[in-house]
């Protein structure tokens, strides 16, 4: 394990205990209903992880990068769906105290870390995937009043949400604003039977000339896409590499477990060269991932720029770990890995939309080469 201090030491071992008290005798009930509860939420509340972005003076915990990434460590070991909830209401805060006026921070901000308030996140689109500069949902004005019209899709708890940060286009400009659930012109459609992340209460969203009061535009419109989204995009992946280590462990600790307890050909599962070698591969892995991270989080609280850099190569690398240490468990559980008995057939789901969302692994491929070289 990395260097933590003793205040990050003692933060794990609260997110861990949570967790295993709270989460994974819950996973596959959450996952098989496709549902996280709202009384689940407010659970999160209770126990500081809703607001673990926001500032104390607000109500939240105001954790560091560390702190932050062993949560999200902990609830990926858990639930996935869950860590990405978590994920979104981190994108959605972040952007909220750095750009947001004292009226929105004041109104918002101790009603999430409060589980009053759930958050969501509305960028991509039916027609668009990763190329959000071209997003067709647009906003006019009209008499001094701002009006919304568009299409979201694959939004994390738009089933659930209460309030949605949404990116727009404005006249040429892109702009970000903040449209509550229970605006005159806004619907959605649930989108349940995915893959992976089944409890995400995944939602299409329309918002047919919805007006929009203007206290309600986040920053500007010369900050919409370059900085409020990209300060979004960047939390994201931060957090969702922190989930992927979790969900390593998780394959890590079934497969331990299993092969330890199976015995073929007249010795335990473990013993044999082969499955040996894909333990190995595990191991190693997960915890590569893992120094990823603690370097891209300490290079966050040092404020260096390379930050940037460092946390789209630990997203990249942990995200296809997910995937690769996945398929490496279901391979050692076989025929019963494909069964509801154990976890890893959802974990083999959970990792390959975790290398999708915020940013498939080919979109890092250009990323990674343009902020390194």
């Amino acid at each position: 394990m990395p260097s933590y201090s003793e205040k990050h030491l003692n933060h794990k071992k609260t997110f861990d205990q949570f967790v295993n008290d709270n989460v994974i005798y819950k996973a596959s009930q959450f996952d098989d209903d496709q549902v996280i509860p709202r009384s689940f939420f407010k659970l999160l509340s209770d126990h500081g992880f809703l607001g673990a972005s926001i500032p104390e003076k607000y109500g939240g915990q105001e954790f560091d990068y560390l702190s932050l990434g062993l949560m999200h460590e902990s609830f990926g070991r858990g639930l996935c769906s869950i860590e990405n909830a978590l994920t979104v209401t981190g994108m959605v805060c972040k952007p909220l105290v750095r750009f947001g006026t004292k009226y929105q921070k004041d109104k918002w901000l101790p009603k999430i870390a409060g589980g009053e308030v759930i958050v969501s996140l509305a960028l991509t689109e039916p027609n668009i995937g990763s190329d959000l500069k071209n997003i067709e949902t647009i906003v006019v004005k009209n008499n001094g009043k701002y009006f919304l019209t568009g299409t979201k899709k694959y939004i994390t708890l738009g089933q659930i949400a209460d309030l949605y940060l949404v990116l727009a286009r404005f006249n040429d400009e892109h702009i970000t604003i903040l449209v509550e659930r229970d605006t005159l012109g806004l619907s959605l459609t649930p989108i349940n039977n995915i893959l992976g992340l089944r409890s995400n209460m995944l939602a299409e969203i329309k918002f047919e000339q919805c007006c929009i009061p203007e206290e309600n535009i986040l920053g500007n419109v010369k900050q919409g896409f370059n900085q409020i989204v990209q300060l979004a995009l960047d939390e994201g992946r931060y957090t969702t590499a922190c989930g992927c280590v979790g969900l390593g462990q998780a394959c890590l600790d079934d497969v331990i477990e299993y092969s330890a307890s199976r015995e073929q050909f007249g010795s335990p599962l473990f013993k044999h060269q082969l499955i040996s070698k894909m333990i190995t591969e595990i191991i190693v892995k997960t915890k590569s991932a893992r120094e990823l991270c603690f370097h891209a989080a300490n290079l966050r609280e040092q404020n260096d720029i390379s930050y940037i850099s460092e946390t789209l190569i630990a997203k990249y690398f942990a995200s296809k770990m997910a995937v690769d240490v996945a398929n490496n468990a279901l391979q050692i559980f076989a025929g019963s890995g494909f069964t509801k008995e154990h976890n890893v057939e959802r974990y083999y789901r959970d990792a390959k939309v975790m290398e999708v969302i915020e940013g498939t692994s080919q979109m890092y491929e250009i990323y990674i080469p343009q902020n390194c070289l």
